[in-house]
């Protein structure tokens, strides 16, 4: 396992925690995540030798601590600049009501999986288009 590809390229996650939290609307966000997938499916398919789903999966796994993270501690700043979410966090009530603050920390993970699913199958398909560089080579 490269970890630290898998800790440089979750760098992407920190950003993208930070800048959804201030700057992107929920509606632009699945459009920075595909291109941030391609480069990192490209960077997992040239630098590693083998396990190239995996790699992308656990790297999603990382971008979800960082996310879950910012987005729970910078909660109301969040939800100021999302009201879409938070109107769909409020309709997602239970009945033991959950606050929406404390939702994060359990769809935080579960977005984290399926993110790495997806990241995880387009990392082995750019397996399959790029080689890994040969040993030695920058």
């Amino acid at each position: 396992m490269n970890w630290k590809l898998i800790f440089q390229l979750s760098l992407f996650g920190l950003a993208m925690a930070i800048a959804t939290v201030f700057w992107i609307p929920s509606n632009l966000e699945p459009f920075f995540w595909i291109v941030i997938f391609i480069i990192c499916a490209y960077l997992i398919a040239r630098n590693c030798t083998g396990k190239f789903f995996l790699h992308g999966f656990l790297v999603c796994l990382v971008n979800c601590v960082w996310i879950t993270a910012f987005h729970f501690i910078l909660f109301r700043t969040y939800i100021m600049n999302h009201p879409d979410q938070d109107a769909m966090m409020q309709k997602w009530q239970v009945p033991w009501s959950i606050h929406p603050r404390r939702m994060m920390l359990v769809f935080g993970p579960m977005a984290g999986i399926v993110s790495g699913l997806i990241l995880g199958l387009f990392s082995f398909i750019a397996s399959k288009i790029w080689k890994p560089k040969p040993v030695g080579s920058k």
